[in-house]
């Protein structure tokens, strides 16, 4: 049986002592319940246990939890979203991971009501199994987006690799972090580029030390 409170309250133990090895504060973080696999029952214990945030990938899973949760949390959409399926979305999401194309940002730009807060994917790690933008075209890719004003770049957004070198994890999580330095001193209007989203149940803590601001918590926070 799946306890969400005693799990929280781990995550939490351990977010805190990897901002106290990093000098971080925990208030630093977003921690985002990624409920892909649960039930709607098990994502409203973890809305009631605290988390504010809730990470779907899917469109159908997150608009059936949607249909029951509505405004009750802060909806992340952290899987790659197909263009087709924006209109279904994209007024319904607070924050997207996934930006990873120009063709999607078009679709964002001519569907969404309001700006959107979007992370770009970033594929650090050069993974052929991994969505997102090489390192070096994040930059180019930045500077196409001025025109589309639905567009709001926040972040940056990676997964490493599930490996248990923590050298070459740390060493992915640390060169997003320098990128998304890179992006801020251009001081962009449309892409202020503050946040990394980074980390999940498996490497989270190393993620917390290498500068993570949202990380997406799922099997160890509400199970499979």
């Amino acid at each position: 049986m799946v306890d969400v409170v005693t799990n929280l309250e781990k995550i939490k133990r351990n977010i805190s002592e990897a901002c106290g090895r990093s000098n971080r504060r925990s208030d630093e973080l977003t921690i985002i319940g990624v409920t892909k696999y649960v039930t709607i029952e098990r994502t409203v214990e973890a809305i009631e246990a605290g988390i504010e945030n809730i990470g779907e990938n899917r469109n159908e899973g997150f608009l059936e939890k949607y249909s029951e949760i509505g405004t009750k949390a802060k909806w992340h959409f952290i899987g790659s979203l197909q263009s087709r399926k924006v209109k279904d979305i994209i007024d319904k999401i607070d924050v997207l991971h996934s930006l990873d194309r120009l063709s999607l940002a078009k679709e964002i730009n001519k569907r969404a009501s309001n700006q959107v807060d979007c992370f770009i994917q970033v594929n650090v790690s050069g993974e052929e199994s991994k969505h997102g933008l090489a390192p070096e075209e994040v930059m180019p890719f930045i500077e196409n987006l001025t025109t589309y004003e639905k567009v709001h770049i926040i972040g940056l957004m990676t997964m490493a690799p599930h490996i248990d070198d923590e050298e070459k994890i740390r060493s992915v999580f640390r060169r997003l972090a320098e990128l998304r330095d890179s992006i801020q001193s251009k001081n962009y209007d449309h892409a202020p580029c503050s946040f990394l989203s980074m980390g999940m149940s498996n490497d989270y803590e190393i993620a917390i030390e290498e500068g993570a601001t949202h990380i997406r918590i799922g099997s160890n926070l509400v199970g499979n």
